[in-house]
This record gives structure tokens, sequence and C-alpha cells, in this order.
């Protein structure tokens, strides 16, 4: 008989615990999932690449993280180019945008001596590959997002808020109801809280929406960008945040699983799956306005990438490598095409007064 697996503890954790306590939200069941100390889904191992269960725009091509390089470069120089300034990665991965970026920013006189680079990681797996990319800047990696020094802040965070837990609300009959995850014969399933949900705790754009919609908000989204937005706007700097998503709040379930490149039950095998969620951007940008930042219009990623340059790049290293002139194009096709990465993925940018982010203009 083979030895029980450290998901499949998972599972009977979470199973014991709707037993013990009732049906938990939907948000409790994915922070179970992706963070669970021993058994979550980010908690170890590499999520990234064939071998993983999807493949971010990083480790698609080179020329993502470069312009994003030149994107900070940009921004440090209209802030007067400060001689301490820290750079925030939110779930860096595998430290290949970060790479690639700082290879590209650190050409430009000063910006190296001014660095102190700060990631927000917990799986001690990415961290040793992190370390291997990036060790030759000092990265300082940190438990909490609060922990930041004085100086200016630029934060980055690339796919990191669509993996945050959310909470699902149905319209029933006689209203609204928070979506639990329970057990039914014992099984996991998702089912409603029998409380109605009071009408002022959702958007009024939504209030009258049909029965069987469903509203989703992420709580935890909204805390980073409140947190990190008043270090931001008191102490200067910039949010980046590329992920996908949609631009105004609206009705729409679309918590999803994914594992091995293919969709999966959110239910079934809990922690060997990568949960995640649209990221509605208009509660971001409202967040982040709350607290006193500039929110730039929100582009597509193909928008933001062809304004940093990134047809330019493609066409210099096809020209520096003319072997690999098609894996190139490929790349450039799957980043910024209608049909891949380019109209879904969205790039929100919220600044400090005064700063005026290349690529959002």
């Amino acid at each position: 008989m083979s030895e029980p697996t450290a998901t499949a503890d998972l599972g009977r954790l979470i199973d014991a615990q709707i037993a013990a306590n009732g049906p938990i939200s939907v948000a409790t069941y994915m922070g179970l999932c992706l963070t669970h100390p021993r058994a979550g889904y980010y908690s170890d191992g590499d999520p990234l690449g064939a071998a993983g269960d999807f493949v971010t725009a990083p480790e698609i091509s080179q020329m993502f993280g470069e312009v994003i390089g030149f994107y900070l470069v940009n921004l440090w120089q209209q802030m007067s180019e400060p001689r301490s300034f820290t750079l925030l990665e939110l779930g860096p991965g595998r430290g290949t945008l970060m790479e690639d970026a700082l290879r590209v920013a650190t050409r430009a006189p000063g910006f190296a001596d001014a660095l102190h680079l700060q990631l927000y990681e917990a799986n001690p797996a990415l961290r040793a590959q992190q370390q291997r990319r990036l060790g030759q800047y000092h990265p300082y990696w940190a438990d909490s997002i609060e922990a930041v020094s004085e100086d200016p802040l630029l934060v980055i965070a690339n796919e990191f808020f669509d993996a945050l837990p959310i909470r699902q609300f149905v319209r029933a009959e006689d209203g609204w109801h928070e979506r639990l995850v329970g057990l039914r014969d014992g099984r996991r399933a998702f089912g409603l809280a029998p409380a109605l949900t009071p009408d002022n705790a959702l958007p009024q754009a939504l209030r009258d929406a049909p029965v069987g919609a469903v509203y989703e908000i992420n709580l935890a989204g909204i805390d980073v960008v409140t947190r990190l937005g008043q270090r931001i706007a008191a102490q200067g700097g910039a949010l980046l945040a590329i992920d996908y998503g949609y631009e105004r709040t609206q009705p729409g379930e679309t918590l999803q699983a994914l594992h091995r490149h293919r969709f999966a039950d959110p239910l079934e095998r809990p922690g060997e799956a990568d949960l995640s969620a649209h990221v509605d951007f208009e509660v971001l940008a409202r967040s982040a306005a709350a607290v006193g930042l500039t929110v730039h219009p929100l582009v597509t990623q193909s928008a933001f990438l062809q304004r940093l340059g990134v047809v330019e790049r493609a066409v210099a290293l096809s020209k520096a490598n003319p072997d690999q002139q098609e894996p190139i194009a490929a790349a450039l096709r799957r980043l910024i095409g209608p049909d891949d990465m380019g109209t879904l993925f969205k790039a929100f940018c919220a600044t400090s007064a005064g700063l005026d982010p290349i690529g959002f203009r």
C-alpha cells in the first residue's frame, strides 16, 4: 500500500474541519489549498513550466522582464534617481522576471547602487531558485508585505492577485447568499449559507442581478493594495500589477483549478492544483485611490509591452540570433497576441503624485 501524500492529508484535514465546525467560505478553502504550511500548493515544489501546472509570461521570453526593466529605470529617473529605494516583487516565482528586468535596469548608472531588492515569497524551493538567479543583488526575503524600508518603493506583482483567496456570493430567489464549501454524502461540495447577505455589502450595480448570478470579491487583494498603497503614497513610488481580469466590477464565476496545464475540479485533490480567479481591477483601483495614489488608465498587456518597446526588442533579438527567429516570433505572439495573453491580461499601475509611468501613456 502506498504512503499517504501530504495533499491527501490536507484533504482529510479540510474534511475534518468541516465535519467538526460546519461549512467554510471559499476564501478559507482557497487559503488552505494554496498556503497550508505543509501541504499547500505554494508551500513547496515548483508549479511553473512544462513540468508544472502553468507557464507565466517571464517564462515564455526574456523580453517580458527586459522591458519591465526599462519601466523601472524610467520611474527611478522620474523620482530624481534616489540614492536608496526598495524594489519589491510579490510572488517572484523562479526569479526569472526580476533577473531579466535587472539585467537591463542595472545598466543605468547609479541604479544598482541605490537598489534594495525585496522578495515576498514563502515557497522554499522557489526561494532557492531566486537566490541562484538574484544572489548578486543581495535580496531580502520578506515574510510580510509590511517589511519594507522608509525609502521610495517600487512594487511588481505579475500573476499575484489572481492567486489570492476570494469570497463568492450567489443570487438566490430570496436574495444573496455566500457560497460555502461543505460535505455532501462524505464528499466536498458547494452550498449556500442560510443567512442572507445584506444588500449594502454588495456593489450597487449587482443588487438587481438575476437569480444564479455569482459575485466574487478579493478582500486579500484589497488589503495588499491598501497597505502597500499607504506606504507608496507617503514614501513615493509605484505599484505595477499584471494579471488576467476585468476592468469593471461585474457578476460572473471565474474560480478555476489548473493541474498539469489542464482544468480540474477545484474541490478535488486540494493542494495539488493551482486555484485562481480573475482580478477585479476596478476594486484594486478604488482601493489605491482611497489611500491617495494616482491610478493610471488600465491597459492590456499587449499595449503595455508594445509601448515599452517589446516589438523592437524582438527585432533586435532576432537579428542577433538568426537561428532563433521563429521561436522569438512565437514568444512575441504569445505575449501580445489577442488570442493569447495580449488582451486577456491587463496592466494596472498606481503611483504617488507626480509620476507618469511609461507604458500607460
